[in-house]
């Protein structure tokens, strides 16, 4: 099992690098959507993400659209936006499925959201608080989608290097 992560045009190194541990770590796919707002050789975005690069699936694409046009179904799209439809963790999330990130700045295009309003999820905060950080919003959302689906392929037991006991 799998999910694919796609980050629309990301701003900020050191968010994707924190997003591609996260994918590495869960075995997920990362779609970057150019443009990229740094070069993808900065050393805070390798930094980030420390030593997993070996283990990340990387992809890149041109456009949103050009990924959509080679794998949209109807449902395997979920478009994450403070204004989205319904609340995350009400979604059902299955073997690949594409989480969509708009960039830190301004999220996803509204024309986008109101074409696929029923497929935009939402994270719940508090307040009129404007958004959480992407990185944060990737992890929440990317753990709720394996958690549904039993953590498949994951060591539950952890990677001890020691005895608590």
């Amino acid at each position: 099992m799998k999910f694919n992560i796609v980050l629309v045009e990301p701003e900020i190194p050191q968010n994707t690098g924190n997003i591609s541990r996260t994918c590495a770590a869960t075995n997920s796919s990362l779609y970057l959507v150019r443009p990229l707002g740094f070069e993808i050789t900065d050393k805070h975005l390798k930094r980030a993400g420390l030593d997993y690069w070996q283990y990340l699936d990387l992809h890149y694409v041109d456009s949103l659209q050009e990924l959509m046009d080679k794998y949209f179904t109807g449902d395997n799209f979920h478009f994450m936006s403070t204004k989205g439809n319904k609340i995350y963790s009400d979604a059902t999330f299955k073997d690949g499925d594409f989480l969509v990130f708009g960039k830190e700045s301004h999220g996803l295009p509204e024309p986008l959201l109101k074409k696929y309003y029923e497929n935009t999820l939402r994270i719940p905060m508090w307040g009129d608080l404007r958004s959480l950080n992407l990185s944060n919003s990737v992890a929440i959302t990317l753990y709720e989608a394996l958690r549904q689906n039993g953590f498949p392929d994951l060591n539950s037991e952890g990677h001890l290097t020691g005895r608590l006991d």
